[in-house]
């Protein structure tokens, strides 16, 4: 694929193209009604990357967040070289070359836990590097949300404002809109910040995840098949589900989940209500510690997974996906997740199931990597390159159009 600037596989029509720019007219009739046809799909999932962020932001007028999981120097502590060593490891592991934040916060977590078995001094300084970069981290999601708001919300820039409004909603709309008695469409993102929501909020779209309460919704390990239903006007005792509603599932955590006691003084995990592009300084973006703040570290290795919540969250993603009939679509996942790809593979190999991915480039080879691994290519959709990922041109040229019945 690195020898080609796009590349295209869906179902019977496969092509690579060398040409920097390419027609939509050309592809529309191929690629649409294949993604029409997958729509169709008894189980429907939706898996959401960091390129989405990326996307948005460049509509936006160039809000990066590339830099936000970037690497960061962690000064001249003892254990230093030690700890990159174990991030550079762990990145390898994951096919990801350069390690990331998450990498280093996963390493000084397993640093920290050994400094306190030996009781060494070292502990508390490297717990306060820690904190540094957990609220680096919070500052810097909360910089791109608040950039991305403040196009969204400015008088002067009304053009941009309908262009992400439409693109973000075009996104989502054509997976929402499956007719109600399907079972919902679960979205799943390893993103920290809250685009989905936004789009969702933007929709009118009511989501249904782990969290139970009004005041401080907390995360419950239960998974009850809760849905909403309606009874239409002049039928009795047939109630209908109620259309416009998903499931969705954030495999990484979020911005505005802390970790805490609660009113029983048990632990438990709180969702605040923290405004979207908030301020850091915020009361709902501060705490005793930003340790509390739910940030999932890459995982290398299965016992990560384990840890509460994330085993919850991962078993929700595993049972929605690895099961007969289900299709994945994925835009701007980078595949950098082994914990991630590992169940993508497993569900491959159920031959009913199709993968759908859409993506800007190849990830730096990772995309590469991850379909040689995949003994069922054929059970593969792929969209790869800077025209099929442009978010605008995919929205209005290859995306389905939203349909919620055959009258419409």
């Amino acid at each position: 694929m690195s020898k080609f600037r796009h590349f295209v596989r869906a179902g019977d029509y496969k092509h690579f193209f060398p040409e920097k720019k390419l027609s939509p007219d050309d592809h529309k009739e191929h690629i649409e009604p294949w993604f029409s046809a997958l729509c169709q799909a008894e189980h429907l999932n939706l898996l959401v990357g960091s390129g989405l962020t990326t996307a948005i932001g460049k509509l936006a007028g160039g809000v990066k967040s590339q830099s936000i999981m970037a690497a960061t120097d962690l000064g001249g502590l003892e254990y230093a070289k030690g700890v990159n060593c174990e991030a550079s490891r762990s990145a390898e592991r994951a096919g990801r070359g350069e390690p990331n934040l998450e990498d280093q916060l996963r390493a000084i977590g397993q640093l920290i836990d050994g400094l306190a078995v030996m009781g060494n001094d070292q502990q508390e300084e490297w717990e306060a590097k820690r904190e540094e970069l957990l609220k680096s981290l919070l500052k810097k999601v909360l910089f791109t949300e608040r950039k991305i708001d403040a196009v969204l919300t400015d008088k002067d820039y009304p053009k941009e404002a309908n262009l992400i409004r439409r693109c973000l909603s075009g996104l989502l709309l054509p997976f929402v809109s499956r007719s109600a008695p399907r079972e919902r469409l679960h979205v799943f993102t390893t993103n920290y910040d809250r685009l989905i929501e936004y789009g969702c909020d933007l929709l009118g779209v009511r989501i249904i995840d782990r969290f139970v309460g009004s005041l401080t919704p907390v995360f419950r390990s239960t998974r009850l098949g809760i849905d909403m239903h309606y009874n239409p006007p002049g039928i009795h005792g047939e109630p209908r589900y109620l259309e416009g509603v998903i499931k969705f599932t954030k495999l990484h955590g979020s911005l505005d989940w802390r970790a805490t006691k609660g009113p029983a003084g048990y632990p438990e995990v709180q969702r605040r209500s923290l405004p979207f592009g908030a301020l850091a300084s915020h009361s709902a973006a501060k705490g005793p510690s930003n340790s509390q703040l739910i940030v999932y570290p890459n995982a290398a290795k299965d016992i990560e997974t384990l840890e509460y919540p994330y085993a919850d969250l991962f078993r929700d993603f595993a049972a929605a996906v690895c099961q007969p009939n289900s299709v994945l679509f994925t835009y701007g996942y980078g595949f950098g997740d082994d914990h991630v790809n590992r169940v993508l593979i497993d569900m491959l190999s159920i031959p009913s199931t199709h993968l759908a991915i859409i993506s800007y480039d190849d990830a730096t080879g990772r995309l590469r990597l991850f379909f040689k691994k995949a003994s069922q290519k054929s059970q593969i959709t792929l969209l790869v390159g800077s025209h099929f990922g442009d978010l605008s041109t995919l929205v209005d040229h290859y995306l389905p159009k939203a349909v919620i019945n055959k009258t419409t």
